[in-house]
C-alpha cells in the first residue's frame, strides 16, 4: 500500500501545470510591462505626453494610472465572467477563451495609433488576465495532490516572476533603439506584442491539458474523471494506481455529499463557514494589494528615477530586481507544503511592511537632496521589499485562495478573491503616480496603515491548510459536511481507505459489494457497478 508514503508527482502532471501556468506569464507580463513602457522617450513622443520633471506632467501621471486603471477595471469583469464559466463550460475551455481575448488585447495595444484605442486594448488584455488569474490556480489545485498541491499551485508564482521579469529586461532592451529611427516606436510597441506570444502556444497545445478531473466529477463523467487521476497521478512504483484510487475514492465521496447542497448565485455569502471564507479571500487579496506590490513593480522606474537615477539606469534596476524574484518564487515551490501557507504570508507582510516604513523615511529625509547614502539606501529597501515579497507571499496567495473554497464553489470563491485584489490595484495604480508627484513619501502612509491591519488579521483570522486534502480544508472552516479526512489520521486508517479505494472499477464508482462477481455469472461489469446511497458509509 502507498497510503502511507508522501506522492511523487510524475512529469506529466508538472507539465500540464507549468504549460497551463504559460498564460500567467503573459498575465504578468502585461501588468508589468507598462512600467517599462513609461521608462521609453519615444512613448511620451508619439502620444505628446510630457515627461518626468517637464511642464503637464501631471496629465501624463493621469495617463499612465489610467492606462493601469483599465487593465485592472477588465481584470474584475474577467474574475466575475469567470465564476460562472469555470462551472458552466470548464477550467480548460474557460483558460482558453481567456487566451484568445489576452491575445486581442494585446494585438491592440501593441498597434494603437491613439491614447483611446491603446486605453481600449488594455481593457480588454485586463478582461483576459483576469480569467487566466482565477482559473489557472484554480485547474492546478484541482489537478494536484494534497501533499504537492502547494508547490504545484506556486508554479503561477514562479510565472508572475518570470512575466515581470521579462518586461523588465525587454524595456530595457528597447530602450536602445536609436530614438531618431523612422520606427522609433519599436521600443514600446514590440514588448506590447510579446504579450500575445505565450497565449498563442496554450492554444496551440490545449489537447495536451486535460480537464479538470473534479470538473468532470461534478458534471457526472465519472469514468472520464477517474482516468485523468489515474493519469496524473501514476508512478513506475505504482503500477496499480492506488494514490489515484485513494484520490478518486475521496473526490466522490465529497462530491456525494456535496450534491445535497445548493450552488446558487451568492453562494457564498448564505452560510457562516462561507462568509468566512469570502471574509478571508477578501482581507488577503486586498492587504495584499495595499502591501504596495504593484506600485513597485509597475512604478518601479519611475520610483528609481524620483530618487535621482536617470537614462537606462532606473530600467535596469528594474530588471535585476524583478528577475531576482524568480528565485524567491522557487524558493517558495520548496517550502510552501512545509512552512505554510499562513506562516509565509504573516512573515511577508512584517517584512514587506517594515520595508515600507523605512522608505517612507529614507523618502522624507532625502527626496530632492544631493544625499547620495541616503538615496541609495531608499533604493535599497525597494529591492529588499520587492525580493521579500517574492519569497514569502507571491505565490503562497494564490495557493491560498483557491484552495479555501469546497469543490463545488470554488469557482465563484476563487473570483471573488482575484476580484478584490484587482479591485485594490485600482486605488494603487490609479493614485500612485498621481500621489508620487503630488505629496512624495506621504503616499506610502496609505499603505502602511491598512498593511499593520493586515498583519493582525493574518494572525487571528488564518486558519493553515498546508498537507490537507482539498475536500477536508472545510473541517477548518466549521463544514458540517465533510465527507473524509486524511490530515492527522492513523496508519490504520489510511490503510482503510486504501482498502476501499480497491472497490474502484475500471469506471471509477465505488461498488457496494466488496467481492467482484464471477464471470460466469451472465452479467457483464459494467452492469455490476452501482452508485454508493450513502457517502458516508463508505469511511
Amino acid at each position: 500500500m502507498l497510503s502511507g508514503n508522501r506522492h511523487v508527482v510524475n512529469s506529466y502532471n508538472l507539465l500540464v501545470v507549468i504549460f497551463v501556468a504559460l498564460g500567467i506569464l503573459s498575465t504578468a507580463y502585461g501588468l508589468a510591462v507598462i512600467g517599462s513602457t513609461v521608462g521609453q522617450p519615444s512613448f511620451y513622443t508619439y502620444f505628446d505626453l510630457a515627461p518626468q520633471g517637464e511642464p503637464g506632467y501631471a496629465h501624463t501621471t493621469n495617463i499612465i494610472g489610467a492606462l493601469n486603471g483599465v487593465n485592472s477595471g477588465g481584470a474584475v469583469v474577467g474574475c466575475l465572467f469567470s465564476a460562472w464559466a469555470a462551472d458552466a463550460i470548464s477550467r480548460k475551455r474557460t483558460m482558453l477563451l481567456g487566451c484568445g481575448i489576452l491575445i486581442v488585447g494585446g494585438a491592440l495595444c501593441a498597434g494603437s495609433i491613439s491614447i483611446g484605442m491603446f486605453l481600449a486594448g488594455r481593457v480588454i488584455a485586463g478582461t483576459g488576465s483576469g480569467i487566466l488569474a482565477v482559473c489557472v490556480p484554480m485547474y492546478q489545485g484541482e489537478v494536484s495532490t494534497a501533499d504537492t498541491r502547494g508547490a504545484m499551485m506556486c508554479v503561477t508564482g514562479i510565472m508572475y516572476a518570470f512575466g515581470y521579469a521579462l518586461a523588465g529586461w525587454m524595456g530595457f532592451a528597447c530602450y536602445f533603439f536609436p530614438a531618431d529611427s523612422p520606427s522609433a516606436t519599436f521600443a514600446w510597441r514590440f514588448p506590447l506584442a510579446v504579450q500575445c506570444i505565450c497565449p498563442l502556444i496554450v492554444l496551440a497545445g490545449s489537447g495536451f491539458v486535460p480537464f479538470s478531473p473534479r470538473w468532470l466529477l461534478g458534471k457526472d463523467r465519472r469514468e472520464e474523471a477517474y482516468e485523468v487521476v489515474k493519469r496524473l497521478h501514476a508512478t513506475p512504483s505504482d503500477p496499480d494506481h492506488m494514490a489515484a484510487r485513494q484520490e478518486f475514492y475521496l473526490m466522490e465521496k465529497q462530491f456525494e455529499l456535496d450534491k445535497q447542497y445548493p450552488s446558487r448565485l451568492f453562494e457564498i455569502f448564505r452560510t457562516g463557514p462561507n462568509r468566512r471564507r469570502s471574509l478571508i479571500a477578501c482581507l488577503l487579496m486586498w492587504g495584499d494589494q495595499f502591501l504596495g506590490i504593484y506600485v513597485m513593480t509597475n512604478y518601479g522606474v519611475l520610483i528609481y528615477a524620483s530618487l535621482g537615477l536617470t537614462g537606462f539606469r532606473p530600467l535596469l534596476l528594474n530588471a535585476c530586481w524583478t528577475t531576482l524574484t524568480i528565485a524567491g518564487n522557487i524558493w517558495t515551490f520548496f517550502f510552501v507544503d512545509r512552512w505554510g501557507r499562513r506562516t509565509l504570508l504573516l512573515i511577508g507582510a512584517i517584512g514587506c511592511t517594515t520595508a515600507l516604513i523605512f522608505l517612507a523615511a529614507l523618502t522624507a529625509e532625502f527626496l530632492g537632496t544631493t544625499n547620495t547614502a541616503g538615496l541609495n539606501a531608499a533604493v535599497f529597501f525597494v529591492w529588499f521589499y520587492i525580493i521579500w515579497w517574492s519569497f514569502c507571499v507571491d505565490a503562497t496567495q494564490y495557493v491560498y485562495v483557491s484552495e479555501i473554497w469546497p469543490n463545488h464553489l470554488r469557482s465563484q470563491g476563487t473570483a471573488l478573491g482575484i476580484a478584490v485584489f484587482y479591485l485594490g490595484s485600482e486605488v494603487t495604480l490609479v493614485a500612485a503616480p498621481v500621489a508620487l508627484n503630488a505629496i512624495g513619501w506621504k503616499f506610502y502612509l496609505v499603505l502602511i496603515c491598512p498593511s499593520i491591519c493586515y498583519i493582525v488579521a493574518i494572525w487571528f483570522l488564518f486558519p493553515e491548510t498546508k498537507n490537507r486534502t482539498l475536500e477536508e480544508i472545510g473541517t477548518l472552516f466549521g463544514d458540517d459536511h465533510v465527507a473524509s479526512h486524511w490530515y492527522g489520521i492513523s496508519e490504520e486508517e489510511k490503510q482503510e481507505i486504501a482498502q476501499n479505494a480497491l472497490q474502484l472499477t475500471k469506471t471509477g464508482r465505488i461498488r457496494e459489494e466488496p467481492e467482484l462477481k464471477g464471470p460466469g455469472d451472465g452479467r457483464d461489469e459494467k452492469n455490476e457497478v452501482h452508485r454508493v446511497e450513502d457517502a458516508g458509509s463508505l469511511a
